[in-house]
Parts: structure tokens; C-alpha cells; sequence
């Protein structure tokens, strides 16, 4: 058995580790989303086995994910929770489609600050959202109004009777969560949210705390696989825009996430088109089911290669625990504290605002910078689809203005022509620029014009040079690359073409 499986005992203590890490991330994003904890559990299960036996990358590990923890709760209240496996089977269906399409690498040329201004923007709204929670509170709709609320609502959770045991509650499970990496190593191989997650329902049973607990129904009960009428959603624009923004962040975050597993260890790199098909199966399936959407995750995939995984075999065994957990122990569900999946998530929503990658975007790249913060804000001030797109808009922006960054530079020493040098990129874009500078210069003296400098003359720019030139007095002169300008007149405007 060894010799046939040579890493098998690596890949079973690992596989124990990251179940311990995904059973409470799984029950608190479905919490978190306004789905049934079982849907958690069995998008993890299907992330474990479907997606885990498939090629792609062979360490990290797939599941629900709280980055889209914010855009799962407004599709489940706007659209209701029998269109969510719609919803998911189509964003499977079309990541199987990219996949096949080899569009997977694809996603490696989103702008970086675009992705974390993505994460960041949920991050921010997934804390507000959740510190209600754990104010045992109702969080309102949009992200500005969770932020705008919540000094009120943590001074009503202090008139009310069961809101202290639900705040003691989350502040402690948040607290374990910062403090656990400075615990003894014997004490650290239990992982933090386990660790956190069991104090906090052990508390809440010993002392009969009035808080909220998960609702349990079943494994069985909670799949409902979308009925045929229910595809007849996927005509409305809300609905396909929302299997987009599905599609975009679930395979961007997988990428991504890949590319940052491939950095943690020495084995074999990511396929990502086969990866973005292994993630667009596990999708069709979780819809299938009605479950959550799925994505790899960083925190279960870091702590596969950290535990000593080998192969894929851990994340495949990882699966089946969850699967024996949902089978023989759900029960166990409903003594968990919502205010401590609550804070579970808020230490998670502080772990995707990238606060060092600000700052040195800041001090290197200011423009970048200000992409990945105007992405956030946009995510909490509008929703997510719009956020993304108005912060790849601006990254698009952003380099067309870069690829056209065009210098002139003019030299007249008093007597004879006049020296004029352009360099750089000199496109439609800085056409007013050029325009602006030729026709300030003194119209009773020749010119030469220097192109060489030039990497790129677009069509627009060469024929508003040409243009210029001849409505010069007494000038005029042909623009034709590697041509020799002609005059007609007493002096022409010397040209050299790029």
C-alpha cells in the first residue's frame, strides 16, 4: 500500500488538518450568505472530491469562499434561494467553456490592484455585515448603510438583554483567532477556527448563553436541485449579470490563488486552463445541488502545503471527511453560535484588505494605488459587478494613458531652424498635446520636425502632423515614412520619420 502510495501518510495527517480548518469556514460563509450551514458543507464535500481528483493544481484546495460571501446573500435575497443553482451551474458551465477555450491564463493579466481592490471592497463589506451578527443585529442592504449603521447599532446592542453574551462571544472568537499564532507549537496543530469556533460553543453550552445557533436540516434536506422552470431565469439581466460577476470573481480568486499555492511549494506548477475547468466541474455540480458557488481558497490551500500535503490525495480525503461529518454528526451544527462563525468571518474579511500592498502601491505606484482604492469603494458604495467593472475600466484607463506617454522637446538656439524632437508613444490620445505645442512655436521660422524618437505614430497623429504642415506659410511637406519631406516654398519643415 505504502510503496504504491509513497506520500499517503503526509496526505492523510494533512487532509485531517485542512477539514479541521474548512469545517467552520464552510458552516460560516453559508451562514453568512443566508443559505441552510449544510450548503457550506456540501459545497466543500464537492470541492474535496469532483474538483480535488481533477488535474489543474494539485495542492490547493476548493470550497465556499467568503470572498463571495457578499455577492451570494444579495443574489439569495433578490433572486431567492431556488435560483441559486442556476446561478451556480451556469457559472460552471462557463468556466468549463473557458477552460476549453484556454482562456484560463488569461485571467493572469487582470490587473493585480484590481483584484485586490475586489477583495478589499469585500472584505470591508463582508466586516460591517458580520459585526451585526455579532451585535445580534439586522444588517441593512447595502454596504454604505452596514457601515453608516453600525455606531447605532452596537449602542441598541448595549440596551439589549442578549446582545452582551453575542458581542462577549464574537470579541473572543476574533481575539483566539489574532492571538493563536502566538500559542506554543503543541497547542498550534489544532487550527485556529476550529480552536476558536469549539471554545466559543463550549462557552455558550456550560453557561446557557442566550444567543443565536446554527439552524440544522439536514443534508438531505438542504439540497434542492433547481427545477427546469427555474432556468427560465437566465433571461433576465439581473440574473446573467450576476453569473458573470459569479464567473469573474470565483476564477480570478481561483487563479490567483493558484499562482500564490504554486509559490509555497516545489512541486508540480499550475495548468490553469485545466484548473478553470476542475473549478468550472465542481461549479455544474454544486449547482446541480443547489449548493453554494465554489472557489480555491487560500487559507485551506496554504494550510495543505503547510500540513506536508504531497499530492492531491489530501484534498480528496479532506472531502470525505467532511462528507462522514455532514452523514453521521450534523446534529453537532446546531450547538455553534452564530456570533462566533460571525467573527470567524470578520477576521477573514480583515485578512482580504491588503493594508501593506496599499502602502507600497503607494510609495511605488501611485496609480495603482488609487485603482485598487477607488475598486473598493465602489464595491461598498454600489455592488460588486459594477465595482469590478469600474475598477477595470480605470485599470484599461490607466495603461492606454501609460502606452501613450509621448515627450517634446524644443530646441531653438536664436538663428536657423527650429529643433523640435518628440519621443515615446504619440498616439490620439496626446494629439492635443502635440497639436498644442507645434502650433505655439514662431510660424516666420522653419522647423525641424524629429519623428525618429517615436515608437508608435498612430494614423490620427500622422495626419494631423501632415495637416499642420501644410498650413504653415509657405511650408508644406509629405509625412510618407522613410520619405524625404519636399517643399513649396522658400524653406520646408524639415521631417524626420520614425
Amino acid at each position: 500500500m505504502m510503496a504504491k502510495f509513497p506520500h499517503l501518510r503526509q496526505d492523510f495527517a494533512a487532509s485531517l488538518v485542512v477539514f479541521l480548518v474548512a469545517l467552520p469556514l464552510c458552516v460560516g460563509v453559508a451562514v453568512a450568505s443566508g443559505v441552510p450551514a449544510e450548503l457550506g458543507l456540501v459545497t466543500g464535500i464537492v470541492g474535496g472530491i469532483v474538483t480535488g481528483m481533477m488535474r489543474g493544481s494539485s495542492l490547493q484546495v476548493s470550497g465556499p469562499a467568503a470572498g463571495l460571501t457578499v455577492l451570494v446573500f444579495e443574489a439569495v435575497q433578490e433572486f431567492g434561494l431556488p435560483i441559486l443553482g442556476v446561478l451556480v451551474l451556469a457559472t460552471g458551465a462557463l468556466q468549463l467553456l473557458m477552460g476549453a477555450l484556454k482562456l484560463g491564463r488569461w485571467f493572469r493579466a487582470i490587473s493585480v490592484s484590481v483584484v485586490e481592490g475586489m477583495l478589499a471592497g469585500i472584505g470591508l463589506v463582508l466586516i460591517a455585515g458580520q459585526l451585526y451578527a455579532v451585535a445580534d443585529a439586522k444588517a441593512p442592504a447595502s454596504g454604505l448603510a452596514k457601515i453608516a449603521g453600525l455606531p447605532g447599532a452596537l449602542a441598541d446592542a448595549a440596551g439589549n438583554t442578549g446582545a452582551p453574551a453575542s458581542l462577549g462571544l464574537g470579541a473572543g472568537t476574533i481575539a483566539v483567532l489574532v492571538l493563536w499564532k502566538r500559542m506554543p507549537g503543541k497547542v498550534r496543530t489544532v487550527p485556529g477556527p476550529l480552536a476558536a469556533v469549539g471554545l466559543a460553543t463550549l462557552v455558550a453550552v456550560v453557561f446557557s448563553l442566550p444567543v443565536a445557533t446554527v439552524e440544522v436540516k439536514g443534508l438531505l434536506g438542504s439540497i434542492q436541485p433547481p427545477s427546469l422552470s427555474a432556468f427560465g431565469e437566465l433571461g433576465h439581466v439581473g440574473v446573467l449579470a450576476t453569473v458573470v460577476a459569479f464567473t469573474l470573481i470565483a476564477s480570478a480568486e481561483s487563479l490567483f490563488s493558484a499562482a500564490a499555492v504554486d509559490r509555497l511549494h516545489d512541486g508540480p506548477r499550475t495548468e490553469y486552463d485545466k484548473e478553470l475547468m476542475a473549478q468550472g466541474a465542481g461549479n455544474a455540480v454544486c449547482g446541480a445541488l443547489g449548493a453554494l458557488p465554489m472557489t480555491a481558497v487560500i487559507v485551506r490551500s496554504s494550510a495543505n502545503v503547510q500540513a506536508g500535503a504531497k499530492t492531491k490525495a489530501s484534498r480528496v480525503m479532506h472531502g470525505v471527511w467532511l462528507l462522514l461529518f455532514a452523514a453521521l454528526l450534523p446534529a453537532t451544527l446546531a450547538l455553534i453560535p452564530i456570533p462566533a462563525l460571525a467573527g470567524i468571518l470578520v477576521h477573514a474579511g480583515f485578512k482580504l484588505i491588503p493594508f501593506r500592498g496599499i502602502v507600497s502601491l503607494w510609495r511605488g505606484h501611485r496609480g495603482e494605488a488609487l485603482i485598487l482604492v477607488a475598486t473598493a469603494v465602489s464595491i461598498v458604495a454600489v455592488n460588486m459587478f459594477e465595482g469590478v467593472l469600474f475598477g477595470l475600466a480605470l485599470s484599461v484607463a490607466k495603461t492606454a494613458w501609460e502606452a501613450s506617454h509621448m515627450k517634446m522637446e524644443v530646441i531653438d538656439k536664436g538663428a536657423g531652424p527650429i529643433q523640435a524632437y518628440l519621443s515615446g508613444n504619440a498616439t490620439f490620445l496626446r494629439l492635443p498635446k502635440i497639436l498644442d505645442s507645434l502650433e505655439a512655436l514662431p510660424q516666420d521660422r522653419p522647423v525641424e520636425l524629429d519623428l525618429s524618437g517615436l515608437h508608435h505614430l498612430d494614423h490620427a497623429c500622422r495626419t494631423a502632423l501632415e495637416n499642420w504642415a501644410e498650413r504653415l506659410p509657405h511650408f508644406s511637406t509629405s509625412l510618407e515614412a522613410g520619405g524625404t519631406p519636399t517643399a513649396a516654398g522658400t524653406e520646408p519643415v524639415r521631417v524626420t520619420t520614425p
